[in-house]
Formats: structure tokens, sequence, C-alpha cells
């Protein structure tokens, strides 16, 4: 075994007497600790709710979404969509209007999503496991149905058991010249709810119609504002999504779920950067512990090292001593906050016990997902720091003899 560890070690457990020097090495241990335990929990509860929300997502948005470079409407070229439908891994395509629109029920009003949606929704839909209330319809024997969401249900305090109250919908006619009268520049359809889903705010603002009802409102034909793509569970998104594109041409938009959301994304990981970069710099002065520590115990030991001269040692032996007793105490305090960090994370994925402590959160507690990259990352940065700490005062041990 090396000499300058089996030293280090002797120092590093030697207990003859409780000194300064010791509670500044247990304080050092703990500080490094504690902080990769919380850097590995607060990273694991950031992967968690990036999984979260790509799970919402996934109960909402389609696998891959088409929409035109320009404007806001396309006509789809029928060749092109029939193409489409047939294309190996997909399962169904959704022709879409949506746009916002006004909808009053008794005398309350709200700003919405009107999203007309066409045959395969209701067949299919995403939406049908996040059904809270009433039925999951859009059409049934002839009869047009509005599906709306929980923001909305909520806001205009809608009640399904009152037939007698349909919701109005409002959309501005398409016309150059408007009518003095009000109503003359309104179309307007009254339909009965069929049921209410709840996903997250940002998601229930929605009211879903027959396209056929969509279309009367906006005037669009033949026009739609996107189709949208669901794909067989066993489709290759990325090449599926690569084959839409070159079908479809550089005047279509197409991407998937992920690029769909992708501020959302992109935010979640900066933050989860700039956390990460917050809670290695308190590590990293956490460990300057072990640079006085290191000081400290080079000026105690000042005897032994004369001894160790004298026996032949030279001053790189006299470093590494040193050294490796700061190595020591990052490791220990390394792989304890490892420990600890993944301890928390099975625990809480398990049992939840740290609540997110709002009534109106999906979830009751805090969601993590243990990704072992994160765990390597921050084993790797804080020994790199404690380490480049550790140097210093082994360098200049020989300066103190």
């Amino acid at each position: 075994m090396n000499l300058a560890f089996l030293i280090a070690r002797r120092y590093f457990l030697s207990r003859k007497k409780r000194s300064f020097i010791n509670f500044i090495s247990f304080m050092s241990m703990l500080g490094i600790g504690v902080g990769t335990m919380a850097t590995v929990a607060v990273l694991s509860v950031f992967n968690g709710l990036e999984e979260l929300n790509r799970s919402i997502f996934k109960s909402f948005d389609p696998d891959i979404k088409i929409t035109a470079t320009v404007g806001k409407v396309f006509t789809p070229d029928t060749g092109k969509l029939a193409h489409l439908k047939k294309l190996p891994g997909v399962d169904y395509v959704t022709e879409v209007i949506e746009d916002n629109a006004l909808v009053i029920y008794q005398n309350g009003k709200m700003v919405v999503t009107l999203k007309g949606v066409d045959d395969t929704f209701q067949k299919n839909s995403r939406l049908k496991g996040s059904l809270v209330e009433g039925q999951f319809l859009i059409n049934q024997d002839g009869i047009d149905y509005a599906f709306i969401g929980g923001n909305v249900y909520g806001a205009l305090n809608i009640s399904l058991d009152n037939l007698l109250e349909p919701l109005e919908i409002w959309y501005p006619k398409n016309q150059k010249k408007l009518s003095l009268i009000p109503e003359n520049n309104i179309n307007k359809k009254v339909l009965n709810i069929s049921g209410v889903y709840a996903l997250e705010l940002l998601h229930d603002d929605y009211v879903y119609v027959p396209l056929s009802v969509a279309k009367e409102l906006t005037e669009y034909t033949s026009q739609r504002t996107a189709l949208e793509v669901q794909l067989k569970p066993e489709a290759n998104t990325e090449k599926v999504q690569k084959e839409i594109d070159r079908i479809f041409g550089n005047k279509y938009v197409v991407k998937n779920r992920e690029e769909q959301n992708a501020n959302l994304f992109r935010a979640i990981k900066i933050e989860k950067l700039f956390i990460f970069i917050a809670l290695i710099f308190i590590i990293g002065v956490a460990s300057f512990n072990i640079f006085f520590s290191l000081t400290m115990l080079v000026i105690d030991k000042k005897e032994e090292v004369r001894t160790l001269y004298a026996m032949g040692a030279d001053d790189s032996l006299i470093k590494m001593i040193f050294f490796t007793e700061g190595a020591i105490i990052s490791v220990i305090g390394t792989v304890t906050g490892l420990v600890l960090g993944l301890v928390f994370c099975l625990t809480q994925e398990r049992f939840g016990w740290l609540g997110m402590g709002m009534d109106t959160a999906l979830i009751d507690a805090y969601p993590v997902k243990v990704n072992p990259f994160d765990f390597l990352i921050t084993a790797v940065a804080v020994i790199i720091i404690t380490l480049l700490v550790s140097y210093f005062p082994a360098r200049r041990a020989t300066g103190h003899i």
C-alpha cells in the first residue's frame, strides 16, 4: 500500500486527542456531504418536474404537429394528406382549426382557445384519461357538443346538470366592413357541454368542438391551422418526422412533442444548470474548511515531518501525505452525500414525504427522477474542487519545516 496513503490515513483516524483540527476536518466532511446531497436531490427534483411535464404534454399534445411556415392557416394538399395517413408508423391524423374565441355561460364570459377537431379525435383522443366529469364526446347521434377544460368549467361556474343553460361560442366574422349592429359582426354557435377534462392551468382553457362547428364559426372551409399526427406505439418518432418533413417540404413546420414545448424544456434545463452552478459554488466555499484544517495539520505535525525527512523522505512524499489527507476528507464527504441524496430520492419517490404545499398542485409531493449522470457529474465536480483546495496547503507543507 502507498506510504503517503498509510500516513495520511493514520493522521485521519488518529483520535488520541480531540482537537480543533479534528473538528474542522469533521465540519469539512459535513459541509461537503450536505452540499453534495442537496445538489443531487435538487437535480433529481428538476428531472422529476421535467418528466411530469412530459407526461402532461403526452396527454395533450400530438406526437407530431404540422403547421404553416408563414401565416396562421393553410389548405392541406389532398395528395400529401393521403400519403401522410399511409406512412408506416402513423396511427391517425387529426385535422384542426384552432383560434381564440369568446364563450358565454349564463352571465359569465371568458376568452378561450377554441379547437375544432375531426372524428378521429373522439375515437382516439389522448384526453380520455383526463376526464373528470361528464362524458368524453363532441358529437353523438348527429348532435354537436362542447368538451371543455377545467379552467373554463371553474371560471364560468358551469353545471353539467343544467341542460337548459348551453354554452354560447362567439367568433368575429371575416368581413371587411363592420355592421353598426354588433351581433351582425359575430358568428355564434350554441352547444351543450358534454364533459370536463383537467390537466393543468396552461391547457385547461380549451374548448373542443367538432371541426364542422369550428368551420362555421371561423369561415375556414378548406383551411386548417394544423394537422396533428398520432403515431403507433412502436413507431420511431424521429424517423417518421423526417419522412413527413420530406413529404410536406419547407412550406410547413413539422415538430415533435418536445419541440412543440421547446421553450418550457429549455427553461427547465437552464434553471437546472444555474442551480447546479450555485450549489457547486456553495460546496466550493464549504471546502475551504479543508484548506484550514490541512494548514493547521501541517503546523501540528512539524516534528513528525522532520522525522520523516531524517528517515530519507523527500518533498514529494511530504506533499503527497497532506494532499492524500485532503483527498480522504473529500471522498468520504462526497460519497456520504451521494448516498444520502440517493436515499432522499428513493424515499421521496416511494413515500412522497416532501409535499408541494399547494392545494391547486397537480400532484401532492415533489416528483423526483434519479439520473446517474447527475450523480456522476456532481461527484466529479465536488472532488475536483476539493482536491484543488487540498493542493495548496500540501504544496506549502515543506515550507513550514
